[in-house]
């Protein structure tokens, strides 16, 4: 009778620790962790010839981490360099063209000139004159079309030359772009290819998210949205060793304006047919939180 009884006081205050437990923990608003993982995909065609990362490898922003084959765009580049140099040998040059008709357009000056002056003392006659003015209109006009068509070839050349280096500059954007450059510190997450695969645009190569800020995105009914504003400060729980939580100090920065079903991680299912809001806490990790570990809020802040 003695150890009976004594059984069922110990039984009577272990119900009543785990009573007072629950009602000290009783949380205003449930939820998961989450982190803004960014998905780094190829910007470029060919062979991975080199990654040099792993899943949990910890990178900074503009860390090289690997280099798709260069090889094409590099060919590429230099037979476009070369037709760049054809066309340029093949540009006329201006004056030493206009050379020759230059000389005839002196001499033929020279030789009105010396008709006028003969014409003036009346040792000429106006035909000689007009003979000497026609020469020389002839050799202006048809230095006046030669340099036109020079100028038009020399336009022509340099268009497609600038074409061409335009094409060489897309060429070398694409060059930068076989450099795998790490756009945000954090942590790798997946790896989803190795190096001597091939990849192609927008196939993904490593997924990363910064774990040192992650987010508690958990929801509130209606009748709780007037104890919480953006900025405001709570305490988020998250499970602990021997039944027993851990507390970490969050700040609310979105919430939104727009009401949904309750999600199934919602304790009861009489919470989860009405309709909640959702929002989202910033929460700094020392490592503990994981992503898509439950946590709870408590609007009230506690000290961690």
């Amino acid at each position: 009778m003695t150890t009976l009884k004594s059984l069922l006081l110990c039984l009577a205050g272990f119900f009543t620790f785990t009573a007072c437990k629950n009602s000290q923990t009783l949380s205003d608003a449930y939820g998961n962790f989450e982190a803004v993982e960014t998905l780094v995909s190829a910007e470029s065609n060919g062979k991975l010839l080199a990654l040099s990362l792993e899943e949990g490898s910890q990178l900074e922003a503009g860390a090289w981490v690997g280099e798709i084959d260069t090889i094409p765009l590099k060919l590429q580049k230099e037979v476009l360099e070369k037709s760049i140099e054809a066309l340029l040998v093949g540009r006329p040059d201006i004056p030493v063209q206009l050379a020759g008709l230059g000389q005839q357009l002196e001499t033929a000056k020279k030789e009105e000139a010396r008709i006028r002056q003969l014409f003036q003392a009346e040792a000429a006659t106006s035909k000689q004159l007009d003979d000497t003015q026609s020469q020389r209109q002839v050799l202006e006009r048809q230095i006046n079309a030669l340099k036109s068509n020079l100028n038009i070839q020399t336009r022509s050349i340099l268009s497609q030359t600038e074409t061409l280096r335009a094409q060489i500059l897309q060429i070398e954007n694409n060059l930068e772009k076989c450099k795998l450059i790490n756009p945000v510190s954090g942590t790798v997450l997946t790896k989803y290819v190795e190096p001597n695969e091939l990849v192609v645009v927008g196939k993904p190569i490593y997924k990363i998210a910064d774990l040192t800020k992650m987010t508690l995105r958990a929801f509130v009914s209606g009748n709780q949205l007037s104890q919480i504003k953006i900025g405001q400060t709570v305490s988020v729980l998250v499970d602990g060793p021997d039944n027993s939580y851990k507390t970490y100090g969050g700040i609310i920065h979105w919430v939104s304006d727009k009401a949904e079903f309750t999600p199934k991680i919602v304790q009861t299912k009489e919470a989860r047919v009405n309709l909640v809001y959702a929002i989202k806490i910033q929460v700094p990790n020392d490592g503990t939180i994981k992503i898509g570990m439950p946590g709870e809020v408590l609007f009230s802040p506690l000290n961690p």
